[in-house]
């Protein structure tokens, strides 16, 4: 009777192991691979930097290049734990031609810094790793997992999705938009090294 139970139970066993899409292997070596590219421009662009340097701020209101660094790696868990929450609903195929941006579409849209959103709570540094060091670390702690998490799972990232601040997008996306708000506070480590008033030393 259990044999048999089985074996009319097989394929309704294959149809739901089917329905869940894998990663091509180019979507995972173009995420890979931006999200080293961002990781390495966070860490050159900080390189050689004093103490003096990464805390400055050229007015109160404005975060210094360590809160930027801490902002990036705060981000790096709530945007991948953001992500990862969109699994637990069921994925829905139909739901992807509600989706308005492509690949590409989402990179430049976040790493736009004409584009802004208020820093929500839990975003917003506070000094809790310590110094940029250690700071930096953490993020590269964060951002190591991420790289192996694509390069290994079997989840399907196409076909579940969230409401992102500029539209509808995919779990792919989101990873990808984790990866482009990295580039977008490196840009802001930018601004602040060409500001008149930065200190040279």
């Amino acid at each position: 009777m259990r044999k048999l139970f089985f074996i009319l139970s097989l394929p309704l066993i294959f149809s739901f192991v089917t329905t869940n899409i894998e990663l091509t292997k180019k979507e995972r070596q173009d995420a890979a691979s931006y999200f080293k590219e961002t990781q390495k421009a966070v860490a050159d662009e900080i390189k050689g930097m004093s103490e003096n340097q990464l805390k400055w701020k050229p007015a109160d209101s404005v975060w210094s290049i360590t809160d930027c660094i801490e902002h990036i790696a705060l981000s790096e868990k709530n945007l991948f734990d953001w992500a990862m929450g969109t699994l637990k609903a069921e994925a829905n195929p139909a739901k992807r031609a509600e989706l308005k941006r492509s690949d590409e579409d989402v990179k430049k849209t976040i790493t736009d810094r004409s584009f802004r959103v208020k820093t929500g709570e839990g975003f917003i540094p506070t000094g809790q790793f310590g110094d940029a060091k250690q700071t930096l670390k953490v993020f590269d702690e964060r951002r190591d997992a991420l790289i192996k998490y694509i390069k290994e799972t079997k989840d399907d990232l196409r076909n579940h999705f969230a409401d992102s601040p500029f539209g509808l997008v995919d779990t792919y996306q989101l990873l990808l938009f984790l990866s482009a708000h990295t580039k977008r506070h490196t840009l802001q480590i930018e601004e602040l090294k060409a500001n008149p008033g930065f200190p040279k030393q």
